[in-house]
């Protein structure tokens, strides 16, 4: 059974910095693309960053390039997102997800499994 849990989320002041984590089981990361998505309050779930271990493409939204970085800790079969110069705009719940994709990773619709979500709220 796959299994997704995000933490890592917070307050931080604008111009800030967190990492989240993504722990799973269930699955080898490496034969699977992971994602970070977000939503904020009255919007829709927008993709955030997700990387294809396997292949090894790399995909960032364009309001985040520059400043957030996913990575993995295969030892812990953990995915990261790493969150630098947060802006208020950045508040939302973020969700890891997890699915077999080979094209369109940026499409919350092709992802199978998703954790509960960590809420990272950035003040101004």
């Amino acid at each position: 059974q796959v299994q997704l849990v995000e933490s890592g989320g917070g307050v931080v002041q604008a111009g800030g910095s967190l990492r989240l984590a993504c722990l799973t089981s269930g699955l080898t990361i490496s034969n699977y693309v992971m994602g970070w998505f977000r939503q904020a309050p009255g919007k829709e779930r927008e993709v955030v960053a997700t990387k294809n271990w396997s292949g090894g493409s790399t995909y960032y939204a364009d309001s985040v390039k520059g400043r957030f970085t996913i990575t993995r800790d295969t030892g812990k079969n953990t995915v990261h997102l790493s969150m630098n110069s947060l802006k208020p705009e950045d508040t939302a719940v973020y969700y890891c997800a997890a699915g077999l994709i080979t094209s369109a990773t940026f499409d919350s619709n092709r992802y199978a499994y998703w954790g509960q979500g960590t809420q990272v709220t950035v003040s101004s």
